[in-house]
């Protein structure tokens, strides 16, 4: 299927961190996956994130990788920056991330700049590991169903809004290289507030990861 070529301007590499089947969007695009009635909520303030997620393991594959990781179409071929993935994985450790990422072939495209389709499949390479230099968690609701999220590494930073789900199996991770409107107070993980370069973002940049 012909696909058309994104217009956002691509800023740097790595998604960091899928939307999942069974995690289905309230109307309004939120996720209704941070709260559990009858039930304490586990994760909404940053210690309780940071304590949570210290020495896990997360891994992002499949289903839970979503069309447009950080904002960008993964059809899109634009080397260094394609956002076409196999498997993302991310360790916490004294509140910095790991990211391991198995990057996938964008197959059909004509060369640079041209869209094909990502064949999740089909495996490219495994980029060498980027560790953050700052990892920021602030405003996090009271009934946990978000928090910001900034990501420093070498060169580029990713910020966004993400949240724990209440039974501690996932995480969901809503990351951009520059975006306005994608915070919490804008509204919940998901929703359709995001603009890139003032143009409504469409796309599905919620990415899933499975705590292990």
């Amino acid at each position: 299927m012909k696909k058309q070529l994104l217009s956002a301007v691509v800023l740097c590499a790595l998604s960091v961190v899928g939307c999942e089947e069974d995690l289905d969007p309230t109307p309004d695009g939120g996720s209704d996956a941070g709260t559990d009635a009858g039930t304490e909520i586990k994760y909404n303030t940053a210690d309780k994130v940071f304590t949570y997620l210290e020495g896990k393991t997360m891994v992002m594959q499949g289903a839970n990788i979503p069309s447009h990781p950080n904002g960008i179409n993964e059809n899109l071929l634009y080397d260094p920056s394609t956002q076409c993935y196999n498997k993302v994985t991310m360790q916490m450790s004294s509140r910095n991330l790991t990211v391991t990422s198995v990057r996938a072939v964008v197959e059909g495209a004509s060369g640079q700049g041209s869209v094909g389709d990502c064949n999740r499949d089909n495996i490219r390479d495994t980029l060498a590991p980027f560790v953050s230099t700052v990892v920021n968690i602030e405003n996090v609701n009271a009934d946990g169903t978000c928090f910001d999220i900034t990501a420093t590494f070498n060169g580029f930073s990713q910020s966004g809004r993400g949240l724990i789900t209440q039974d501690g199996t996932k995480v969901q991770l809503e990351l951009y290289f520059a975006a306005t409107g994608h915070r919490c107070a804008d509204g919940a993980v998901g929703a359709n507030t995001v603009k890139l370069n003032g143009t409504a973002f469409t796309g599905n940049a919620i990415q899933t990861y499975v705590i292990q």
